[in-house]
C-alpha cells in the first residue's frame, strides 16, 4: 500500500498513520497465511480437491449425465432425463451461472426444481426430477434427486457443462497452443497494478514452488489484496475525518482573517471620506475636519495591526488545512489503486477461458465471468468449417504445478451435425461413450494463428478449470453478463431455449445484459 503524507498533526498522530499500512498487512498476512494457510480462499475463488467436479457431460442419445473430478477421472455418472420433442435441450456449452437448492420454476405449475443449477438465466439448468427413462423435461436436465443433491454440495459456479448428442469422453492432447505450465504466483503478484510490494514480498518471498498449492497461494494472495483495500478504505475514512477536523479547527482563524481585512476594508473607505472632507471643508472647520483624519489614519493602523497579526495564525491553520485535504485525497487515490489490485487478485484465482469462433473470426477472453479482452484472430482456410471442441486443463498428477489438457469434440470422429435422434422416443439401451475427436482437435488448433504475445496474454494464469473454445459457431446471446461463454450447435435442436425467449427479453436486469462485451452479430 502506498505510504501517504501524514496529516500535519504532532506526536502520536503523524506516528499512527505513517505505521498503519505495515501494521494492518502484517497482521493480514498473519492471520490468514501463518495461522491457517489451508483457509485463506477469496470469495468466488475454486478450491481444486482432488474429488471437485471439473467438467460435466449430458449425452441426449444414451440419457446420461457423466461428472469429471479436477484430475480428469470419472467421478459420478447417473441417468437424466432431458427436453421432449418441441422442447429440446440444446447441445452446446454451458457453464452453471446459478446454484439455489429449492427452486420452483415461473413458467410451468408446480415447476419443482430442487438442487438446481442454472446453465442459462432464461431457464435451462440442472435439477433433481422424474426420470420417465425418455427425454420428458421442459428443457432442463432431469436427474435422480439423490444424485442432484450429492453433485449440488460438490459443484462451484462455473463448472463446465457440455451438453452432446453422443456421449464423449474427455482425452487427452497435447499442442503448443495449449500452454501446460503455470505462471509462478510471484510473476502474477508482480504484475498486479497495486502501489506497494511489501504484502507481496513478506507473503510469497518470491515464487511459490512447484507442488505448494497455486490455487490457494493465489487465493491467500487476493485475500491479502483484499484486506489491503479494507485497510486502505478505513484510512479513507479517517483521513477525512482528520481533513475536517483541521478544516474545523482553521475555520476561525479563516474568520477573523476575513474580520480583519474587512475591518482595513472600512478604515481605508473612513479615512478617504475623511480626506475628502478635509479637502472641502471651509476654513472655520478645517481643524475639526483634521481631527476626524487623523482618527481615521489611526483606525486604519490598528485594522492593519490586527490583519498583521490574524495572517499568521490563519495561514498556519489553513496550511495544516490544506494538507489534511491532501491527504485525504491521496488516501482515496491509494483506496482506488488497492481495490484495483484487490479485483484483479480475484480475478486470478478463477480459470481462463478463451473462445476463438471461426464464425466471428476473433478470439474472445473472459475469467471470473467477466470479459476481459478481445481481438482479430487469423484461421487458416476460414471458410472450411473447423468444428467444434473444448480443451480444457486438469491437474497433472505427479507433474506439481503443471496441467494437462483433455478435449471434448461435440460429435464423434468425423461427425458434424446430421439429423439429431428423435427426442420424443426412448432410445437404445445406453451405449459406451466414443472418444473424442483428438485428431480433428489437432487440425483445428493447427489452423489458428495464434501470435507468441497473445498466448502469453490469455495463459499468464493456466489453473485446472481454464479451458479454451474453438467452434465454427459465434456466441449464443446467452452470452453476457454473468456468463461465461454460451455456445449452440446450430445442426441440433433448440426448442428448450427457443421457448424461453419471450421471458428471456422481460428479464430485470435486460438494461446492459450485454454491455463490454463486443461480440456484434451472432
Amino acid at each position: 500500500m502506498r505510504h501517504l503524507p501524514p496529516p500535519s498533526t504532532p506526536g502520536s498522530s503523524v506516528r499512527r498513520f505513517r505505521a498503519l499500512p505495515r501494521a494492518i498487512a502484517a497482521i493480514a498476512i498473519a492471520a490468514t497465511i501463518v495461522a491457517n494457510p489451508g483457509s485463506a480462499l477469496a470469495k468466488g475463488g475454486r478450491e481444486t480437491r482432488a474429488s471437485a467436479p471439473m467438467l460435466a457431460v449430458v449425452a441426449l442419445a444414451e440419457q446420461r449425465v457423466t461428472i469429471y473430478d479436477a484430475e480428469g477421472r470419472k467421478m459420478l455418472q447417473a441417468p437424466v432425463s432431458t427436453g421432449a420433442t418441441g422442447l429440446e435441450t440444446p447441445a452446446g456449452i454451458y457453464s452453471v451461472v446459478q446454484k439455489k437448492e429449492e427452486h420452483h420454476s415461473n413458467i410451468y405449475e408446480d415447476g419443482k426444481m430442487p438442487f438446481m443449477q442454472r446453465i442459462t438465466w432464461t431457464g435451462i439448468a440442472l435439477h433433481g426430477g422424474v426420470l420417465p427413462g425418455y427425454p420428458a423435461s421442459h428443457g432442463c436436465v432431469r436427474m435422480p434427486i439423490d444424485f442432484a443433491q450429492r453433485l449440488y454440495t460438490l459443484t462451484d459456479i462455473g463448472l463446465r457443462v457440455i451438453i452432446v448428442r453422443d456421449d464423449i469422453v474427455p482425452i487427452g492432447i497435447d499442442h503448443p497452443l495449449l500452454v501446460r505450465a503455470h505462471a509462478s504466483v510471484g510473476d502474477v503478484a508482480k504484475a498486479q497494478p497495486v502501489a506497494g510490494t511489501q504484502g507481496r514480498e513478506v507473503l510469497f518471498g518470491g515464487d511459490t514452488p512447484a507442488g505448494e498449492g497455486q490455487l490457494q497461494a493465489l487465493q491467500a494472495f487476493a485475500a491479502v489484496r483484499a484486506q489491503q483495500a479494507a485497510v486502505a478504505s478505513r484510512w479513507v475514512s479517517e483521513a477525512k475525518a482528520v481533513a475536517a477536523r483541521r478544516a474545523a479547527e482553521a475555520a476561525p482563524a479563516v474568520k477573523a482573517l476575513r474580520a480583519a481585512e474587512a475591518n482595513v476594508a472600512k478604515a481605508e473607505e473612513t479615512l478617504q471620506r475623511a480626506e475628502r472632507a478635509l479637502g472641502s471643508a471651509p476654513a472655520d472647520a478645517s481643524a475639526q475636519a483634521g481631527q476626524g483624519k487623523e482618527k481615521a489614519l489611526a483606525s486604519l493602523a490598528q485594522a492593519q495591526r490586527d490583519l498583521e497579526a490574524a495572517k499568521p495564525q490563519s495561514d498556519a491553520k489553513g496550511n495544516v488545512a490544506a494538507r489534511a485535504s491532501q491527504d485525504a485525497a491521496a488516501a482515496a487515490a491509494a483506496r482506488d489503486t488497492a481495490v484495483e489490485a484487490a479485483d484483479e487478485a480475484l480475478r486470478n484465482t478463477s480459470p481462463v477461458s478463451v473462445f476463438i469462433s471461426r464464425k466471428t473470426q476473433r478470439l474472445y477472453v473472459r475469467q471470473g465471468y467477466q470479459p476481459v479482452f478481445e481481438g482479430p484472430i487469423a484461421i487458416r482456410e476460414p471458410d472450411r468449417p473447423i468444428g467444434t471442441y473444448v480443451f480444457t486443463a486438469f491437474n497433472d498428477r505427479g507433474a506439481g504445478a503443471d496441467v494437462r489438457w483433455h478435449v471434448v469434440s461435440m460429435y464423434r470422429n468425423g461427425e458434424r451435425a446430421t439429423a439429431a435422434p428423435d427426442s420424443g422416443r426412448a432410445g437404445p439401451p445406453a451405449a459406451d461413450a466414443s472418444s473424442a475427436d483428438v485428431s480433428g482437435a489437432h487440425e483445428a488448433l493447427d489452423r489458428i494463428g495464434l501470435t507468441q504475445d497473445m498466448r502469453e496474454r490469455i495463459w499468464q494464469v493456466v489453473l485446472p478449470g481454464s479451458s479454451l473454445i474453438v467452434s465454427d459457431e459465434g456466441a449464443h446471446l446467452e452470452t453476457g453478463k454473468d456468463t461465461g461463454f454460451v455456445v449452440l450447435m446450430s445442426g441440433e435442436p433448440q426448442g428448450g431455449i427457443k421457448s424461453r425467449r419471450r421471458e428471456f427479453m422481460a428479464r430485470p436486469r435486460g438494461d446492459g445484459f450485454f454491455s463490454g462485451f463486443g461480440f456484434g452479430l451472432f
